[in-house]
């Protein structure tokens, strides 16, 4: 009992029933925050305690973006906590997402959705594409990006990943490091977003970037809207530079009515829902009990966010 006596981990800023049964799930005990050695929070930063209390060791956030954590000042670099993420927690979910709005897309879906008649008219069959054979970037191959190549490599279409080092994503048929991003848009036949949100990958997909794509590449953003440049995102749909671009995330969040987003034909927007909440909180808990257990064994936690590099 000591050492599950000594993992004292508090749950915030509310109690949660799911996420106390986690923690005990997980080997620990209960405590309150002027007691615990360990965090686990459910809300966001707001009402977070600041300062950390230095007797905090760990602390486990309940998003997989943190950006907003930064931007508060809450993680400083020379923080005293080992902090975590639930990144790759919901990465399956958000992964079928992703290929949903490329397939759609692919498919010419938003024109045969919009139809009221039987519509054979040669341009709107030959807007109909297949992924397979295709060559899909993945930009930012971390959770959600691993989750995607099976599915993708189920339909028959290959992977070009992007992720900071340069180091070989399995199931990829290259990988190349963010430094070599130009490389990529030529090479590919559509692009999927999944990056972290930070200062080095804001507006990662930019004009030169869309300008380079082929004018039947969709683009697919499911990590978050800064990292395109909506504003050139929107003159390469209205000038057919692209063929199209699959939104769960925009810049600005939500998209005002007005947007011309949502008038183009070939913009296909969700509203933030690649991680439907009834699967939220149960992937969640689980993910806590895991992590959890890590910290009880004195084992490496997963997901832990780095200071330095934001995420």
């Amino acid at each position: 009992m000591a050492e599950r006596d000594a993992a004292l981990v508090a749950v915030g800023p509310v109690p949660d029933a799911q996420l106390e049964e986690a923690v005990l799930r997980g080997g620990a005990s209960l405590s309150p925050l002027d007691s615990a050695r360990a965090l686990v929070w459910r809300g966001g930063p707001d009402g977070f305690p600041d300062p950390l209390p230095r007797h905090v060791e760990w602390v486990q956030l309940p998003s997989a973006g943190v950006e907003r954590w930064f931007a508060a000042g809450l993680i400083p670099q020379d923080t005293h906590a080992t902090w975590t993420s639930a990144a790759g927690v919901y990465a399956p979910q958000v992964a079928e997402h992703a290929l949903t709005l490329l397939l759609a897309g692919v498919r010419a879906l938003p024109t045969h959705f919009a139809a009221t008649s039987w519509n054979s008219d040669p341009a709107v069959v030959d807007s109909v594409h297949t992924l397979r054979g295709s060559t899909v970037g993945i930009v930012g191959a971390g959770g959600i990006g691993r989750a995607l190549i099976p599915l993708l490599a189920a339909l028959g279409a290959d992977v070009v990943a992007v992720n900071r080092s340069g180091s070989p994503v399995p199931g990829a048929l290259e990988t190349l490091p963010t430094s070599r991003i130009d490389e990529l848009w030529p090479r590919v036949d559509h692009v999927v977003v999944a990056a972290p949100a930070t200062t080095a990958t804001h507006h990662i997909v930019n004009a030169h970037a869309l300008d380079s794509l082929k004018p039947t590449s969709w683009v697919v953003n499911i990590a978050r809207g800064p990292l395109v440049d909506t504003n050139a995102l929107v003159d390469a749909l209205a000038a057919g530079t692209i063929g199209g671009a699959g939104l769960d995330v925009t810049d600005p969040e939500p998209l005002p009515d007005d947007h011309p987003l949502w008038s183009l034909p070939n913009a296909i927007v969700t509203p933030h829902v690649a991680n439907p909440p009834a699967m939220h909180s149960r992937a969640y808990a689980d993910f806590v009990a895991r992590n959890v257990a890590h910290f009880v064994h004195g084992d490496e936690l997963s997901a832990r966010i780095d200071p330095v590099a934001g995420y």
